[in-house]
């Protein structure tokens, strides 16, 4: 079965409110579901970085931008009431996991307490069809034996971040079990992998790191050279989101969760490989230094098994491999020569959903 999560007759004219829409991926993720039809409404932090994509792409142009948090219940409630969405895309949150070591309190908060206050205000949503909360590849309990994870396995979490995502799946599911499925909600996860792309500027991530180092013209430092993780394009990983949104109306039973992630016999590339393709893919030769500081424990290896989604959604990722590295390029040398990052940003969707389209025909 394939389902077209990029129709535009299915999301036109729908009220779509999603949380995080300043972020990396919640600012495509607005402007593309604008541009599908949707009504958005968008509810976060104001951006966290300058520069940021929710500025360059004037993402919030498309949209109505809410800008509050999560961890206020009433702000979180009234958002709701004013939004009355038919279809809830919840991916904010605190991402970063050497943040979660410095503020595990915080992390906590905003990831666990701050989905429960969004389930809770949904709850009084007459007309609300499905709910899709954003956790992560992190949430697998993951003892570093080579293990590609599947839905069914055992969720844990050694950092913070990891923990409060996998909480944060306990808490959706109590949600849906004691009080959305009854009332003929749809309710499920989503489980991205490492996510790269344009427009990314946060804090101890790898390629933000690498367009940072070549600004300045200096030598890239990588914390953790050898560790492997499923690195995949943004709009592959969003591409898969909407296509699991759309599932939960046309799929007689969906799943509870499901991963999105590169191909089962694609390589791991480890982050040093990652590194020198985008250095190279930049035009830059500069080497990579390992950094001296020790940091908090991250794994090693993590990777995580999409053929699930693959086979009941029919979605299928359009950039593995090379044109990931690619596109991101493209994007961070157009900002670096001063073009329109709106127009870049909506240029690679546009050609995206051509890709898309191509395939589905096929």
């Amino acid at each position: 079965m394939r389902i077209d999560g990029l129709d535009e007759s299915f999301w036109s004219g729908k009220r779509v409110l999603l949380t995080g829409h300043t972020g990396f991926k919640g600012s495509w993720a607005a402007l593309w579901l604008s541009r599908l039809g949707a009504e958005v409404t968008g509810f976060a932090l104001a951006p966290d970085t300058e520069p940021n994509l929710f500025d360059l792409a004037r993402a919030g142009n498309e949209i109505q931008s809410r800008i509050g948090d999560l961890r206020d219940a009433d702000a979180v409630r009234r958002t709701v009431t004013d939004a009355n969405p038919e279809i809830v895309i919840h991916m904010a949150a605190q991402p970063l996991v050497r943040r979660s070591y410095a503020d595990p309190v915080g992390t906590f908060a905003v990831n666990v307490m701050g989905t429960v206050n969004l389930l809770e205000a949904l709850r009084g949503v007459d007309g609300l069809q499905s709910v899709l909360v954003v956790t992560t590849d992190k949430v697998y309990e993951n003892a570093e034996q080579g293990i590609s994870f599947r839905e069914d396995d055992p969720l844990g979490g050694h950092d913070p971040y990891a923990a409060s995502k996998a909480a944060a799946e306990i808490v959706t599911a109590s949600y849906a079990r004691s009080f959305l499925d009854e009332r003929g909600v749809r309710v499920a996860t989503a489980r991205g992998g490492n996510v790269i792309g344009g427009g990314d500027f946060s804090e101890d991530r790898l390629v933000p790191d690498i367009w940072r180092a070549l600004r300045a013209r200096e030598s890239l430092l990588l914390r953790n050279p050898g560790a492997a993780r499923p690195w995949q394009h943004v709009l592959d990983c969003l591409c898969g989101y909407f296509t699991f949104v759309r599932g939960l109306t046309d799929l007689p039973e969906p799943p509870a969760a499901l991963n999105f992630g590169p191909p089962h016999d694609a390589p791991l590339l480890t982050v040093a490989e990652l590194a020198e393709a985008v250095q190279a893919a930049l035009g830059t030769g500069a080497p990579w230094k390992p950094a001296n500081e020790p940091g908090p424990r991250e794994m090693t290896t993590l990777e995580i098994d999409s053929r699930r989604a693959r086979a009941l959604l029919g979605w299928q990722d359009q950039l593995a491999g090379a044109p990931c590295v690619q596109w991101l390029a493209d994007w961070y040398r157009a900002l670096n020569t001063g073009a329109d990052m709106r127009d870049v940003t909506l240029g690679q969707i546009a050609a995206y959903q051509k890709l898309h389209a191509r395939a589905a025909s096929s």
